[in-house]
């Protein structure tokens, strides 16, 4: 069995969202999923609209989703991939290069993000009252 895992807020979660995990479903047979919580997301300076545990559970009812776990600080990543028997380790694109120190232990794989949507554009447009356009 191939397992992948990969790492992300998914604070208002959207399409984009949703294409990372089936496109790092795809890598593998068994995706786990690290969800940022509240704690760490404040050392990152982000505040989210809903709290670690509605977010870990939209996630976690995702079907192409097998496991979710608390993703608390920087450092986790090397001992989750350890942990879990990872074989791939996902991320989008944004972050290319920061985890090639991981390659040693999985095989990395950097996603592009999908475009016109981001979970920045959905606030900006709500906070305005605006729709967002959506290409088909």
């Amino acid at each position: 069995m191939k397992k992948v895992i990969t790492y992300g807020t998914f604070d208002l979660f959207h399409y984009g969202h949703l294409r990372i995990l089936q496109r790092a479903r795809e890598l593998g047979d068994y995706l786990i999923v690290a969800v940022s919580t509240d704690e760490f997301n404040a050392i990152k300076g982000k505040q989210c609209t809903y709290p670690y545990s509605h977010r870990a559970q939209i996630v976690e009812a995702i079907k192409y989703v097998d496991k979710v776990i608390p993703e608390e600080n920087w450092e986790q990543k090397e001992r989750d991939i350890l942990e879990n028997d990872a074989d791939v380790l996902v991320m989008g694109n944004d972050w290319q290069g920061k985890f090639d120190h991981l390659k040693n232990i999985c095989e990395v794989v950097y996603l592009p993000r999908t475009e016109d949507i981001s979970t920045t554009d959905v606030k900006h447009h709500v906070k305005n009252e605006r729709s967002i356009a959506v290409k088909k």
